[in-house]
């Protein structure tokens, strides 16, 4: 059987109890680039642990069909496997096409979910994702692709119309990400976030209006992973750290 887990946005206690479970009891682990190391000591002494990472325009990167088969393969000789994913295994993970080749082929599998990136990364940045008076609706989209090339097929008119988006693997082409925003109809000035290594401790959180945000984040050397998020509920963080330090004060006093 093959696991599908979500291993969560980051910090290895962001895992699910099952998603630990499932690690724990594994024959093989087959994990992403972006996974813990203390998650990963988790597992079995004797367990085989396979590296699997699949980093954006990286030299060295695993292929899909290599995972794929291995899965397979692993799985048919017997071995309880688990394929360990940053965040959730189906969002932006490729937990689906996964799922379908093992079922084309007969394999048990199972998807175990987990805290994804969009959810981790803007509470530990306190933003909320949702928020009754500013964010009543939340867009997922992937910023993988170039967003003047032929491959991206997002509708930037109906994405700058969301209430909050959420860009993942967008920091290569934040500008044009921008751009495409304030092209589309989104105010320049709307408050807009970039938080990288989202949930541990050298998480770095940058805000700014929008057009400005990828000149900051340049300025800053602010590298990947890292997830954007636009919207006027980026401006409850200001909100909720000043109300966090006159808290902390007032204790103080």
């Amino acid at each position: 059987m093959v696991s599908l887990v979500g291993a969560g946005p980051g910090s290895p206690d962001l895992i699910t109890v099952r998603g630990l479970d499932r690690v724990r009891a594994a024959d093989v682990v087959v994990f992403d680039a972006l996974i813990h190391p203390d998650l990963l000591a988790a597992a079995r002494s004797d367990a085989e642990m396979v590296y699997a990472g699949k980093r954006g325009y990286c030299v060295g990167s695993t292929l899909q069909e290599t995972i794929n088969d291995l899965l397979v393969h692993r799985a048919r000789q017997g071995l309880r496997v688990v394929r360990l994913k940053g965040g959730d295994p189906c969002v932006f993970g490729r937990g689906g096409e996964e799922a379908e080749y093992l079922a084309e082929r007969g394999v048990s599998f199972e998807i175990v979910p987990g805290v994804t990136t969009a959810v981790g990364a803007c509470a530990a940045a306190s933003i909320p994702l949702t928020h009754r008076d500013v964010g009543q609706a939340v867009a997922l989209v992937t910023g993988h692709f170039d967003p003047d090339s032929s491959d991206c097929t997002i509708d930037w008119v109906a994405l700058a119309g969301m209430s909050t988006v959420v860009v993942y693997m967008g920091l290569r082409h934040l500008d044009r990400i921008a751009a495409k925003l304030i092209a589309a109809g989104l105010p320049a000035d709307t408050p807009a976030a970039v938080v990288a290594r989202a949930t541990l401790p050298d998480q770095v959180v940058i805000d700014a209006p929008l057009e400005d945000l990828a000149a900051r984040v340049e300025v800053a050397g602010v590298t990947a992973p890292a997830v954007i998020v636009v919207g006027e509920s980026v401006r409850v963080r200001a909100r909720l750290l000043s109300l966090s330090t006159s808290a902390a004060q007032g204790v103080l006093a």
